[in-house]
C-alpha cells in the first residue's frame, strides 16, 4: 500500500506526491490490462508491434 506523510497542512502536494507514487508502482497500468481479457494471440501481435514502433523510434532519433 502506497502512503504518503501530509506535512504542514499541504494537501496538494502530498496529493501530487501520491500520484506519483502510484503511477510508478504501475497500478494503473496493470488495471488498463486488466479491464478486459484479450487472447494470447492478439497480446503477442500488440507486444510485436510496440517492439516494432519502438525500435524505429530508437534507430531515427
Amino acid at each position: 500500500m502506497t502512503k504518503v506523510v501530509v506535512q504542514n497542512g499541504n494537501i496538494d502536494s502530498a496529493l501530487k506526491k501520491f500520484k506519483v507514487k502510484v503511477a510508478r508502482s504501475g497500478v494503473p497500468s496493470e488495471l488498463k490490462k486488466k479491464k478486459f481479457h484479450v487472447k494470447p494471440g492478439v497480446e503477442r501481435r500488440i507486444k510485436k508491434e510496440e517492439g516494432i514502433k519502438n525500435s524505429h523510434k530508437r534507430n531515427h532519433n
